[in-house]
């Protein structure tokens, strides 16, 4: 039997691999920082054997809770990712499953690798009314890629949707996903009725480098990106330097900021009402977003969240604080789950991939809501 890790968004070391099927592991830590959660591993050489799998070092991983309720997401193809019942008991996780084939994945979520995320980018510019712009460079060289939807005109609104700064949340990059696919159908009249009123400025991974690296929170330098919005550095957090740069270029009219969350799980949003300048029509568009999100998704909720900021008591360092108090605009952190939804769980999958492109698909519908009071 071997364990690997060495691949795009690989996350594992090895322990001990045991001949009666006894793997014991423990998870990397980021890239010059202390946080760590996610993991993505292969396993070989296991068909038809009952193993063990033990993550030894989850109880002191950057949200313990996390690994409460939680369940393992596993592939044989690398496309199909479902869930093994998992256990977590004095600080270790733990796994057991016989393998069906000689190769097999494991992960925290569905990965989403930089492979597909230049798919993403490079299909998208061939789209009629969509044009890539880069903006700047990562702290390892790549390209920081901005999707251009729209034709932009000066009395169009301007709707950023920014993702995964947070590396090792890949389901925000599953969200863009979705959201691009309905809004380049020419069919739909939401987006057709979007894209006549604003131009969307869509960054689908905001920080590559650390997604390559197997990173749960931070770049290569370490940098937490969504604790780097007050004050950017350009040689430890170009991406957020170059984002920000061309927000003050172009303008904001609205921003969604997508994430995951370990622990909840739901799916909710965060606001700016921690903001000094928070203001009546701020507190209405959350709102106007947040009810009609509620009528048309049942997979989105506002009942269990982070509770609300006291005023003024907001971390001006986050993206969407920052945001919403520079451009006095409707700014929102979206947050999925790692592990299910509970007010509709799935045994198999979980909250999956495909949820999260399905969730991104249906935010369309309380942007357009709002876009008329903005």
């Amino acid at each position: 039997m071997n364990v690997t890790s060495n691949f795009d968004s690989g996350n594992i070391e090895v322990v001990s691999i045991g001949e009666d099927g006894k793997i014991d592991l423990n998870i990397r830590k980021d890239t010059e920082s202390d946080f760590f959660q996610w993991f993505h591993f292969r396993l070989t050489g296991a068909q038809h054997i009952k193993c063990k799998i033990s993550i030894l070092n989850a109880g002191t991983s950057s949200y313990p809770d996390g690994w409460e309720g939680y369940n393992i997401c596993a592939s044989y193809d690398r496309d199909e990712w479902f869930r093994i019942p998992t256990t977590f008991k004095n600080g270790v996780l733990s796994v057991e499953y016989q393998p069906s084939y000689n190769s097999m994945y494991f992960a925290y979520f569905a990965p989403y690798s930089y492979e597909r995320h230049q798919d993403l980018i490079h299909e998208s510019q061939l789209e009629h009314n969509c044009t890539l712009d880069v903006i700047g460079e990562t702290v390892e060289g790549r390209s920081m890629d901005m999707l251009v939807i729209g034709n932009p005109r000066p009395d169009k609104k301007k709707v950023w949707v920014i993702a995964r700064q947070h590396p090792g949340e890949s389901m925000a990059e599953w969200f863009i996903e979705g959201l691009l696919e309905r809004l380049f159908d020419e069919s739909d009249p939401v987006s057709k009725s979007l894209l006549s009123q604003s131009t969307f400025y869509v960054i689908p991974n905001m920080n590559p480098d650390g997604s390559i690296a197997g990173n749960l929170r931070s770049n290569t330098t370490g940098a937490n990106l969504n604790r780097e919005w007050e004050t950017p550095r350009l040689k430890e957090s170009p991406e957020v330097y170059y984002a920000l740069k061309k927000m003050d270029e172009l303008g904001v009219d609205m921003l969604l900021d997508v994430h995951g969350d370990e622990a909840i799980a739901y799916n909710f949003v965060a606001g700016a009402e921690g903001i000094s300048n928070y203001t009546d029509r701020i507190k209405r568009l959350e709102e106007s977003f947040k009810t009609h999100w509620i009528e048309i998704c049942p997979d989105f909720q506002d009942e269990h969240n982070y509770g609300p900021d006291e005023p003024g008591s907001a971390n001006m360092t986050v993206c969407s604080n920052q945001i919403a108090q520079r451009f006095d605009c409707l700014a929102y952190t979206i947050e999925m789950p790692f592990k299910d939804n509970d007010d509709w769980p799935d045994e198999y999958y979980g909250w999956s991939a495909e949820r999260s492109a399905n969730l991104g698909a249906s935010v369309l519908q309380p942007i357009h809501k709002v876009l008329g009071q903005l």
